[in-house]
């Protein structure tokens, strides 16, 4: 089996003008980052408002297992099967963390004949945004603390003060730390902690902002403390949102670059699904609406986080309309869930697989809520067996939801043909009825609840006197009609990673709040789940290196 960095390399690229074209930018709008990738300019984006918009298509995926479910390569294998038939389409997706790459992932640009490049570049550095985002979010936090330091003519309660820092890594040792140690010249002591990046406010606001002023605006929002009598300290009281917009300006420009089979692909943003959002950037998915026939984008892990914040925040903050929704879904995944343990998922078993249908299940539920229609892409893995596959598409049929078996991965946009044809049907029919999950006039407590009972199959949520006043509170402090970003694990619909299927009469444990002013959503923490990850026993970063020839290996 040929590594997915080996098929990268094989590639032949265009020059990033000539995927620019077959969208109509023009080179000069283009600011190339070497040959093959370039930023948009917003001397050219906004011109776009007046034109209509595309049709806009969610990639999600069932329950997320260590066998993988290939939602970012079916994301771009139906994209380049789009183009393939004839749509022109674009596709969007969110730029890889280094935190996963370095430690369980190993790269997250597709894989097999279903990628997009350069890939070396996208899983590193790319174009600079994360170190941008995680530069203004720590500008941010070295302003607050030198304002204590000058004298606090704000008032700050140094024991309210809620702006951590971050880093784009998994480090564990960095989630607990005390700052200003060291004597009067350091400042005051306090406890503190670092998340990753992709867990910043900041990353939200960049990946929701329509333009530079309403970045700004909303970096001014973001409150990072309280005093003692807690009123909100913001990020416009410290005369911060002006050097931080600095920092993001030329960030905030979406990235193009291409798919092997040479189609435009934006990648901006990258926020996860289970502790953020999980979606691209709302500036990168409304140039290629304006620009593309079709628009594939995706949304992190399963649906029951990354679908529904797509639905409820994403959809919701930016007026999107989405016309179609494939969730993916793989016969390995399926069997773990049904109880097979990984390093037995190349023995046929349809008993197991069976077993497992009730994850997906609780999933096509769940979708039919938002009222857009649904397909299933069954990424074909090469041990999947034809009574394993059938199983899966006579279960889809019981919910009157087709299934299509896509050979992407080995194949590339031809694998996937018949799901773009289905696809681009239903999204030319115009029978989404979009609806989000629950209305903004509703308290936060009761919209925590209708997601867990709703979408994670939960009988309730439990949450200790201290988070339900918290929830009140931010009621009375006039935030009450914001949305709910849950943060917990993506391996089970319950907060407890090792449940797998589809549970029911669950409870989800809250553990704590955090307001987003700036990006206009609370996060509900809920189970264990840390904003800053742990690498593994094994991370992936020890199998990545340079040869003899300067080359990367060991990305996947």
């Amino acid at each position: 089996m040929q590594p997915d960095i080996e098929i990268a390399r094989a590639a032949n690229p265009l020059p990033i003008e000539q995927i620019g074209e077959k969208l109509a930018i023009d080179g000069e709008h283009l600011y190339r980052y070497g040959p093959y990738k370039a930023k948009v300019g917003f001397d050219f984006l906004d011109g776009l408002e007046e034109r209509p918009d595309g049709r806009l298509i969610l990639v999600t995926a069932m329950t997320p297992t260590p066998a993988g479910e290939g939602k970012t390569t079916t994301t771009v294998g139906l994209g380049d099967a789009l183009n393939r038939i004839g749509r022109r389409t674009a596709i969007c997706l969110r730029e890889p963390s280094l935190g996963p790459c370095f430690g369980i992932k190993g790269g997250a640009a597709g894989g097999g004949h279903a990628q997009v490049i350069p890939m070396e570049d996208i899983n590193l550095h790319f174009t600079g945004d994360f170190h941008a985002i995680g530069a203004a979010h720590n500008l941010l936090a070295a302003m607050l603390d030198n304002h204590v330091y000058w004298g606090n003519a704000l008032g700050i309660d140094s024991r309210r003060i809620v702006w951590r820092r971050v880093v784009d890594m998994n480090d564990r040792a960095l989630r607990s730390v005390v700052v200003n140690l060291g004597g009067v010249a350091n400042g005051f002591p306090r406890q503190d902690g670092f998340d990753i990046t992709v867990a910043s406010e900041v990353m939200a606001v960049f990946c929701l902002a329509r333009d530079v002023d309403d970045l700004r605006q909303r970096l001014g929002r973001i409150v990072v403390a309280q005093t003692r009598d807690r009123q909100p300290i913001t990020a416009h009281d410290l005369q911060a949102e002006g050097a931080m917009a600095g920092l993001l300006k030329d960030a905030l420009q979406p990235n193009l670059v291409q798919t092997l089979e040479n189609n435009p692909a934006f990648i901006h943003g990258g926020p996860f699904a289970n502790i953020a959002h999980g979606c691209n950037s709302v500036i990168a998915t409304r140039a290629a609406l304006k620009l593309a026939d079709y628009v594939v984008t995706e949304a992190g892990f399963g649906a029951d986080l990354g679908a529904e914040k797509f639905f409820d925040i994403k959809c919701r903050k930016a007026d999107l309309q989405p016309d179609a929704t494939v969730l993916v879904a793989t016969v390995r995944a399926l069997k773990m869930h049904g109880g097979v343990a990984r390093d037995a998922l190349g023995d046929e078993d349809v008993a197991a697989l069976v077993r497992g249908l009730d994850n997906l299940g609780q999933h096509l539920r769940n979708l039919g809520q938002f009222g857009v229609p649904v397909v299933v892409a069954v990424n074909r893995f090469l041990g999947d067996s034809e009574a394993e596959l059938k199983a899966v598409i006579d279960y889809c049929a019981d919910f009157n939801v087709e299934a299509f078996i896509c050979s992407h991965w080995s194949d590339g946009g031809r694998g996937a043909e018949g799901l773009a044809e289905r696809v681009a049907e239903i999204a030319d029919a115009g029978t989404s009825q979009f609806r989000t999950l629950y209305p903004d006039n509703m308290s936060l407590w009761e919209k925590m609840r209708t997601i867990a009972r709703n979408i994670y199959g939960a009988e309730d949520t439990i949450a200790d006197q201290r988070v339900r006043d918290m929830f009140r509170q931010f009621e009375d402090q006039g935030f009450g009609h914001l949305p709910i970003c849950v943060a917990k694990t993506q391996y089970s619909f319950s907060t407890d990673p090792n449940l797998k299927g589809a549970p029911s009469n669950h409870v989800v444990p809250v553990r704590e709040i955090r307001l987003s002013a700036g990006a206009e959503f609370l996060v509900v923490i809920c189970g264990d789940i840390m904003t800053m990850p742990g690498l593994p026993r094994r991370p992936a970063a020890e199998g990545i290196d340079l040869d003899d020839d300067g080359e990367i290996t060991g990305l996947f």
